[in-house]
């Protein structure tokens, strides 16, 4: 049996789609309680639309919202597989289905003479019906894009009170061009509004406004379908609609300099409220530019979610994400895959983001199939493709922050697409075209890919990459802008890589930038089953069919706390941008301004000079004249040669700052840091002092006592150690689990680098030094790590451990080693660090740019990254000397010449291994220690390429050292 969201007609009774604007019509909003009635399938009874239906015994519902969210059925994740079987146009018989019915009565003067009423759905998902006072006023598909449907005359048929009826199907034909890897949630999930539309009402608007950057001249036309006129007071604007208008002197509108200007359009029944921003999107050159200036886009990719309501995100989140990406330097946004909701643009024009509008397409399950039926290139589908396409171009034309229009994601290739692409052209030509899943890009305006490794980023950057067959094509693609529309998967720890791929994006003007995958990680609040609460992914609702924590890769926690990817990825992409650079006269602070229209009037600039992570001098500098992309080596202060001779290592720093407040952030908000090494300071390590002791079954070393059998240290001082080994296992992170990408962990774990068993070959007196040689190997193999450690005491009760490791390898090993380090077990009272290195956050090899030089200190609890799905984490970088102590100051010093690091943590790497949650880890009663001479580099493995060469810890004979000291 055929149902009616089965068919490929998009709509029925639904208004010809327009622009979201403000009104001063009387609007009457129907968001809030509904009642609600669930089914398991879509053969539910016929009484829903009867107004005498008594539905007090229904359940209620808040909308927006998804009744999986509140109650019903259950949240769902796939990345690619669609979780029904694929034979479009049907879908299973087993169709969740939601009733829903609100009642209401119209304001006095609702309707005047002559006016009509609207039903507005900004979002249903996926396929509806609704009817108001039992009349049937339109269906819909298309589930984040907006409807129409006229409901005057149904209202006129009822009385003073009005049921408004709703029924939702969770799967539909729609289905099919909606697997856009997030959850499968359902319902009326977007706002739900009745408009009052006055005779001679303005039915739709249409600003073009351009901005001629030779000239400083503004163009400005506002069409209407009917007589209107145009008023823009500050530009003293009053002309008909329709009217080309020059403007003089106007300032334009930029992700920098949002400006806008208020407007408005009059007509004999209504007034609609503009803010228009003059501003020319063009290729030139095959170069992306707007207002003539070529732009660089550090962008992110952004689902709308919400860890408590879904994609039913509240304003107060919607404008949380714009601050947050302003404040970390994001400055473009790809609303992947779908238009988000209106307001968020408001906020992109007001705030100031370049935007890729991207059409509410994806049918990436059909890849899987590969590509068979694939509705892109099946004339059935054409109308749906081309409803999908006006619905958003309609709706969003007037904003001024929408840079490109983008067709969808990851749906193959087709006439479908290109069909859309001619519309898109003919309704709008002034902006670009963006589509990615076809690489020839026979009709989008830029080359677009996802997850190029460097090295084919670079070769495009030179227009050097592989031709295609076809030469016109290639040519054609050739001379075409490049973005990364995908990059950098911030998927748990990482992403890594980062530095060099912004470094590749800047080296050619061919290169627009790229969108790191994604802005926040999708985790939905929930009670485990142990009845606290954490952030779900997928598989943790029951779903015979899911992609696990694949949807929590954001840069962002699911509340909204930014990740160390995020503070990485806004130093990386900082505009001010200092970095170190050696010159004849010393190293120096290389100050660039990379922002693309403006210079740094607005900069101020702030240094400080610190020995040993101590502050010694500090001022401010004068802030360079540096127009856009220009740059100049900054001089260090007079007053810093003044200084008395260095008291050990000496940092100099240069942090960057607002001058001024802004819309989105208070004056003195931090755009910038840069840190170089004025002197190195004087190694301090102590001297060595005495020989080892034999006591009974001990060694002494210093104030370090050994198991005189197994040579295993036992305790430094007095604090006793339960664990002391080699360490080359870490929990693996989502990069390096690399499910769609390099996967490094399946490899470890077969070589059974997690489960070590380590063996003592001798322990003997040699010298000052206890050596203590042995062999550390997992079970069933003969690789293997031959071991040396060698005790030495010195001045002060320290002791200085130096380790050697050669591997054994017979077979070889073609993979690098996760970590090589030592790992201790110490009493748990043991929870502050304070130490000299990178901080205040964690960093890897490939990772770690929001980290500067300095001293820090933090309990053991904090030293801890909450990914959702529990992983390696914490590590802080380059660390000189580090003490874990307790709240007396009792415990332990370690200390190196050569930087190392440093993680600590109340459970072991098997526990953080073995947890599928953060709720998983408990306090174990003992600190685990790790003291790593190195850790691979993170990468972007889980969706992307690894570690780049340099950062991968290859296998080889290394040998590293620690003074321990017993502190208290």
């Amino acid at each position: 049996m055929n149902h009616w969201f089965e068919d490929f007609t998009p709509a029925r009774g639904a208004l010809p789609a327009r622009a979201w604007v403000r009104s001063d019509a009387p609007t009457l909003s129907l968001n809030g309680g509904w009642r609600f009635r669930y089914a398991e399938h879509a053969d539910t009874p016929a009484d829903l639309a009867d107004p005498a239906l008594d539905d007090g015994a229904w359940d209620r519902i808040e909308v927006p919202g998804h009744w999986q969210l509140q109650g019903w059925g259950a949240p769902a994740y796939t990345n690619i597989t669609y979780p029904f079987p694929v034979e479009p146009p049907f879908v299973p018989d087993e169709n969740p289905t939601g009733d829903h019915r609100r009642r209401f009565a119209l304001p006095a003067g609702f309707l005047s003479d002559g006016a009509r009423a609207v039903l507005r759905f900004e979002g249903v998902d996926s396929a509806f019906t609704a009817w108001v006072d039992g009349t049937e006023v339109g269906r819909s598909v298309g589930s984040r894009l907006p409807v129409e449907f006229d409901v005057t005359d149904a209202l006129q048929a009822g009385g003073a009170e009005h049921v408004l009826a709703v029924r939702v199907h969770q799967w539909s034909v729609a289905s099919y061009l909606e697997d856009q890897d997030m959850w499968w949630l359902s319902g009326i999930f977007r706002d739900v509004t009745l408009l009052s539309r006055p005779a001679g009402a303005v039915e739709d608007v249409f600003v073009h406004a351009g901005y001629d950057h030779a000239t400083g001249t503004g163009s400005l036309r506002v069409d209407t379908p009917s007589a209107a006129r145009l008023l823009v007071p500050e530009l003293g604007v009053d002309v008909p609609c329709g009217e080309d208008v020059e403007v003089p002197g106007v300032e334009p509108w930029s992700a920098e300099v949002p400006r806008l200007y208020d407007a408005e359009v009059v007509s004999g029944g209504e007034h609609v409220r503009l803010r228009v921003g003059f501003r020319t999107v063009a290729i030139v050159d095959g170069v992306f530019t707007v207002n003539g200036v070529p732009v660089k886009l550090r962008g992110v990719n952004r689902h709308e979610v919400s860890a408590d309501r879904g994609r039913a995100v509240t304003d107060e989140e919607m404008l949380a994400d714009v601050l947050l990406m302003k404040r970390h330097n994001v400055n473009a946004v790809r609303t992947s895959h779908y238009p988000p909701h209106p307001r968020f643009l408001d906020l992109c024009d007001e705030h100031g983001l370049w935007v890729v509008d991207e059409c509410d397409l994806e049918t990436h399950g059909f890849w899987l199939l590969d590509w068979r039926g694939n509705p892109s290139d099946d004339p059935r589908w054409r109308e749906a493709y081309l409803d999908r396409m006006r619905r958003t171009v309609e709706r969003d034309k007037n904003h001024p922050s929408v840079v490109l229009w983008s067709l969808g994601n990851e749906s193959g290739t087709g006439q479908n697409l290109a069909a859309m692409t001619a519309w898109v052209k003919e309704r709008d030509s002034s902006r670009p075209v963006h589509y990615e899943h076809d690489w020839a890009v026979p009709y989008a305006d830029v080359y677009s890919r996802m997850y190029a490794s460097h090295a084919e980023v670079e070769a495009i950057a030179g227009r050097t990459e592989e031709p295609l067959e076809d030469a016109e094509a290639d040519a054609r693609r050739r001379a075409m802008p490049f973005v990364q529309c995908e990059y950098a998967h911030a998927m748990g720890n990482g992403p890594g890589g980062l530095v060099e791929y912004q470094d590749l994006f800047e080296s050619s003007e061919r290169c627009m930038g790229g969108f790191v995958w994604e802005w926040i990680d999708h985790g939905l609040r929930q009670s485990g089953p142990d009845g606290v609460e954490r952030f779900a992914y997928g598989g943790d609702f029951g779903e015979p069919v899911h992609d696990g924590a694949f949807v929590a890769d954001g840069l962002v926690f699911p509340d909204r706390t930014p990740s160390p990817g995020l503070l990485d990825y806004a130093a990386v992409i900082a505009q001010v941008r200092l970095r170190p650079e050696t010159t004849p006269s010393g190293d120096l602070l290389r100050l660039t301004n990379h922002f693309d229209v403006v210079d740094l009037g607005h900069v101020d600039l702030r240094w400080s000079v610190e020995d040993d992570g101590v502050e010694v001098a500090s001022g401010t500098l004068p802030t360079p004249d540096l127009a856009p992309r220009a740059t100049t080596l900054l001089d260090v202060p007079d007053e810093v040669a003044a200084l008395s001779a260095a008291a050990g290592e000496r940092w100099f720093t240069v942090t960057a700052h607002l001058g001024e407040a802004t819309s989105w952030a208070e004056a003195g908000h931090e755009l910038g840091r840069g840190q170089v090494q004025l002197d190195p300071g004087a190694g301090r390590e102590p001297a060595a002092a005495g020989s080892p002791e034999r006591r009974g079954p001990d060694l002494l070393v210093g104030s370090a006592v050994l198991d005189g059998r197994t040579g295993r240290l036992q305790q430094v001082g007095s604090v006793p150690v339960q664990v002391a080994e080699l360490s080359l296992w870490r929990a693996p992170t989502d990069n390096d689990r690399g499910d769609f990408g390099e996967p490094l962990a399946p490899t470890w774990r077969s070589l059974g680098l997690q489960r070590l068993r380590h063996r003592t070959g001798l322990v003997e007196l040699a010298g000052t030094a206890v050596v203590v040689a042995g062999r550390s190997a997992p079970a069933g193999t003969d690789t293997g790590f031959a071991t040396t450690w060698r005790w030495t005491p010195l001045a002060g009760g320290a002791v200085h451990l130096q380790v050697d490791v050669a591997p054994e390898l017979p077979g070889g090993l073609d993979v690098p080693l996760p970590r090589v380090g030592v790992r201790l077990a110490v009493p748990r009272e043991l929870r502050h660090l304070a130490w000299f290195g990178r901080g205040p956050g964690e960093a890897y090899p490939d990772t770690g740019s929001a980290t500067w030089t300095s001293r820090f200190a933090s309990t053991v609890e904090g030293l801890q990254t909450p990914y959702v799905r529990p992983q390696e984490n914490g590590q802080r970088a380059g660390v000189r000397w580090a003490e874990l102590t307790d709240s007396s100051g009792r415990g332990l010093r370690v200390s190196s010449s050569t930087p190392f690091g440093v993680t600590v943590r109340p459970w072991s790497t098997e526990a953080l291994d073995a947890a599928t949650h953060t709720t998983a880890l408990h306090d174990e009663g003992r600190i685990w220690l790790h003291l790593d001479h190195a850790q691979q580099g993170i990468g972007s493995g889980s969706c992307g390429p690894g570690a780049l060469p340099q950062y991968r810890l290859e296998a080889g004979p290394v040998s590293f050292g620690f003074v321990l000291e017993p502190l208290g």
